[in-house]
């Protein structure tokens, strides 16, 4: 400690006035607050229209199915985790606000194609895939501002602002759905405007919302932004952005690699299990709870909404809770929390969810036979205001596995929302302390494509498992794998500390 105020009276008697520092550490934390603002936009982007991927492709094309959901899950993060290193080699080298500047007129450009995937003739799906895969490779961008986030901090800073960020992720989380679940009320025909071929319905309007604020967020990395390094006891360093790495800064000792490709496999799995929760979580509701398209739209909205409104007040806890336990306590407990949430949500009791062809059967028995429907007959469209609800009959688990109640559903949602933000906070604080001084663009595109790889596996995971073998199978499948993340953190424990402590500069 004695250490840390000598260096902190060091720095606050550099031979420059106090006007000009004042106007750095302005400019330095003006500049962050931009990051908060791209990271909040990016979460928005991708959050904004997730309720409503299911029904819109349900909508624009009938032969697309729930295993097909899943690619078009994944292609954001596949997309993302192509980016992320691209982008963060990039702002290594050059001024960070032209890769957030591209990434984000990337971002704008295919949330405006996702608004127009419904006019092509055939082949919707895969226009759909596509501007999800692109809005992902302009979320690539999330490399760059962690990157910058913890370049422009000291070490007594980055907890918070590692926390701050990952709360204005959070909070994206929670506007994005609740923006859905507001503008659901145009409905599925909404207005058209003829004058550009639009559409502006339930499902293009979010969409075309994020198209908006991607702008305004171009013109604050443009207008805003100025490049800031500051070494761990905050002193203002030369910034790297146009040369090699490493040329700048002289740091005594290597990075711990052992560390590294721990962290990135934890956070590996904490993504996985996330983009699993939020990938099924509306085929789930339909199945389960006989929900219609509209009814999941906006029910899982505002349960996505209280959930990031729920990781808001964990991100404040994580910052007390790091500062007095330390880092790695709070990241196993939070893993402990997810696996209870996941365990919650195991299928038990002997209540079976309704079949979508016995309510089909019900249906026309009325309007036309007494003849039964196979179980293997797929579900007709009507052109009346009829729409088949409960588990498809095509997935045979559903005629022998027990339902999911609603009650399971939410706890589950509670428990998750809480262990989720507490890992991934933690993840992205104790990766940038486990490098030091050393330039993170690089790293941090390596862990942020780690977690897209992730978010691109855990959607057609998710798919493939639930719809051939049910809930049963998926979430028993999880419970191993965050088994695993725990076993895992608890070997490796002592080798995940920060660069400064393991090197004697600061004690822990």
């Amino acid at each position: 400690p004695n250490k840390e105020e000598d260096e902190e009276e060091e720095r606050l008697s550099f031979p420059s006035s106090d006007d000009s520092q004042n106007d750095e550490y302005k400019s330095r934390w003006r500049s962050i607050r931009v990051m908060y603002f791209t990271m909040f936009l990016s979460s928005v982007g991708f959050t904004i229209v997730i309720t409503s991927v299911w029904p819109y492709l349900q909508k624009i094309d009938d032969s697309a199915n729930a295993s097909f959901l899943g690619w078009v899950v994944a292609a954001y993060s596949l997309g993302q985790m192509l980016a992320s290193p691209l982008f963060g080699l990039w702002s290594n080298h050059r001024p960070r606000r032209e890769p957030l500047a591209c990434s984000i007129f990337i971002n704008v450009t295919a949330n405006i194609y996702y608004s127009y995937v419904y006019l092509p003739t055939s082949q919707n799906k895969y226009h759909m895939l596509m501007s999800r895969a692109l809005v992902g490779f302009g979320a690539g961008n999330v490399a760059v501002v962690r990157s910058y986030v913890a370049g422009a901090t000291s070490l007594k800073e980055r907890n918070s602002a590692m926390a701050n960020t990952s709360a204005c992720q959070a909070l994206g989380f929670i506007l994005g759905p609740a923006l859905q679940a507001g503008l659901s009320f145009i409905g599925e025909q909404g207005v058209s405007v003829k004058v550009i071929d639009l559409q502006l319905n339930m499902y293009t309007a979010p969409a075309l919302l994020a198209a908006l604020f991607g702008v305004i967020n171009i013109l604050l990395v443009v207008l805003v932004l100025r490049e800031h390094q500051v070494d761990d006891y905050g002193r203002h360093i030369r910034a790297i952005n146009y040369v090699s790495e490493g040329t700048y800064f002289e740091t005594e000792g290597n990075i711990d690699h052992v560390a590294v490709l721990t962290s990135n496999v934890l956070f590996f799995i904490i993504m996985f299990i996330f983009a699993v929760f939020e990938t099924i979580a509306t085929p789930l509701s339909m199945d389960m709870f006989s929900w219609t398209r509209k009814d999941a739209v906006l029910y899982n909205g505002i349960i996505l909404s209280c959930v990031g409104f729920e990781s808001i007040l964990v991100f404040l806890l994580v910052k007390v809770l790091s500062q007095r336990i330390g880092d790695r306590p709070v990241l196993l407990g939070g893993l402990a929390i997810i696996f209870c949430g996941f365990f919650v949500l195991l299928p038990w009791g002997n209540h079976y969810p309704a079949i979508q062809w016995a309510d089909l059967k019900n249906y026309t028995v009325i309007h036309e036979t007494f003849a039964p429907i196979p179980a293997f007959a797929p579900t007709p469209v009507s052109n009346s205001s009829f729409e088949p609800t409960g588990c498809p009959a095509e997935q045979t688990w559903c005629q022998y596995t027990p339902a999911i109640h609603l009650a399971q559903f939410l706890t589950a949602d509670v428990l998750i929302g809480a262990g989720y933000p507490a890992c991934n906070v933690i993840s992205y604080t104790l990766y940038s302390k486990i490098l030091g001084s050393k330039p993170q663009g690089v790293y941090m595109g390596w862990l942020t494509a780690s977690g897209s790889g992730a978010r691109t596996l855990g959607p057609v995971f998710v798919s493939q498992v639930y719809t051939i073998l049910g809930p049963r199978w998926a979430f028993s499948l999880i419970c191993v794998m965050v088994l695993g993340a725990i076993l895992l953190l608890g070997a490796l424990y002592h080798k995940l500390i920060s660069f400064a402590v393991r090197h004697g500069r600061i004690l822990e």
